[in-house]
């Protein structure tokens, strides 16, 4: 791996719109109890608890089981995923706030080290299983916006049901 020094400005604008993201999430998710974080706005199933663990999963997995190609560690690795496609989702209103947060910072922080080690052009260790194409470390955070662009807007409606919160 080359390292992110070479990557100048496109770099620099990539982990600024994706700090942007999470920042939005964190704002939207923060100072909420643990009956908040586990609020629905029907019909939708989704709350903010499960917004935070279901993104930490997708940084832990993007960064260390596709980019890595290392096996997920837990509390992702014995998830009940087989009994439940959703189990980050669902799974989040028995975790504690404290605990949410921490999972969700952890491996956001997890992330952030292993791309900074990175260039835009290294190619993660495992092929997509239909494609066999290899994303690169630009696409993966590219891919991160987008998922956290679209789970920021479901956090606004959920928000603003909780208390009327509104704005970034």
């Amino acid at each position: 791996m080359t390292g992110a020094m070479n990557d100048g400005p496109e770099r620099a604008a990539l982990q600024g719109f994706l700090d942007h993201n999470r920042d939005v999430l964190r704002r939207k998710c923060s100072g909420l109890s643990a009956e908040q974080l586990a609020l629905r706005h029907p019909p939708s199933t989704m709350t903010l608890g499960g917004m935070l663990k279901h993104l930490a999963w997708v940084e832990a997995f993007w960064s260390r089981r596709v980019f890595l190609g290392q096996p997920m560690a837990e509390p992702w690795a014995s998830g009940g995923w087989k009994d439940d496609d959703d189990w980050e989702w669902h799974s989040a209103v028995d975790d504690s706030p404290e605990d949410l947060w921490s999972l969700f910072e952890a491996e956001v922080a997890a992330a952030d080290e292993i791309y900074a080690a990175a260039h835009l052009d290294d190619q993660a260790t495992r092929a997509d299983p239909h494609s066999g194409d290899r994303a690169t470390v630009r696409w993966i955070l590219l891919h991160l916006l987008e998922e956290y662009a679209r789970h920021n807007g479901h956090a606004d409606l959920i928000r603003e049901s909780i208390d009327g919160a509104t704005g970034e």
